[in-house]
């Protein structure tokens, strides 16, 4: 067995979930936030078997779309000593997509 641990953009975490839910994979969903934009990311934990991995991480791939964004880095909080290298006008970044670890499981137990 397998856990997905997809950290997605907010705006594709309901579409993502429905999406998972329909093929029927058990998902569960923690709030978090992004490092640098300090914006809300979704955390999914989805348990799968090892057969139906590849199903899933392309179902999370299709639902989880990046996109241009007109940021600007004066307004965002940055940690002591990182914000003198930034500019201080709108930039375009991009923000979204998933970023997935995959991880082996010994044991799952439900109850």
């Amino acid at each position: 067995m397998k856990l997905i641990i997809a950290i997605v953009h907010d705006d594709d975490s309901a579409i993502l979930m429905d999406a998972l839910s329909e093929e029927g994979y058990g998902v569960t969903k923690m709030c978090s936030s992004g490092g640098f934009l300090r914006s809300g990311n979704t955390t999914l934990l989805c348990g799968v078997d090892e057969d139906r991995l590849e199903g899933a991480l392309k179902i999370i791939e299709a639902k989880s779309s990046g996109r241009k964004q007109i940021v600007n880095p004066a307004a965002i909080h940055y940690s002591a000593g990182v914000q003198g290298g930034m500019p201080s006008y709108p930039m375009e970044i991009t923000v979204g997509g998933a970023t997935v670890f995959v991880i082996e499981v010994d044991r799952f137990v439900k109850y």
